[in-house]
């Protein structure tokens, strides 16, 4: 049994979820200081998110929130990112869907976690008003 001292964080070593999109990181997607500019990777993950809300929904939906988005590494030109995400909580007409995206280098096979969050989602009718999410079948 491991033990984590109070206060330390324990070290995420696997991603939790299923795999949504996988991408690479390009050139033009660099901020000024030559990292992946964080505000795409958070692009990618709202893609991902709204894939599996619109598929577990079977009807449109729109983003209403990002919670606890934490960058935790940097992403560097040529990286792939993968995305993971898992449905946290299903209420009456919203999607909560955890999200993580990891990052593998070009030349190494290891994997390590860079940005994770909670985006919400809302089931949307043809007028964009709030519609139930079915149960599962």
């Amino acid at each position: 049994m491991s033990h984590v001292a109070e206060g330390a964080e324990q070290v995420q070593t696997a991603p939790v979820g299923d795999v949504t999109i996988r991408v690479i990181a390009m050139p033009e997607n660099t901020n000024p200081a030559g990292d992946i500019f964080g505000g795409w990777i958070i692009s990618q993950m709202d893609l991902a998110a709204g894939s599996v809300a619109t598929q577990r929904a079977r009807a449109k939906t729109v983003t209403i929130a990002m919670d606890a988005v934490s960058f935790h590494a940097p992403v560097a030109v040529g990286d792939e990112l993968t995305v993971y995400t898992s449905i946290g909580k299903i209420g009456r007409t919203s999607l909560t869907i955890n999200i993580e995206a990891w990052a593998r280098p070009r030349r190494d096979p290891g994997l390590r976690l860079v940005t994770k969050g909670r985006f919400v989602f809302v089931a949307v009718d043809e007028n964009n008003k709030p519609t139930p999410v079915p149960e599962q079948v």
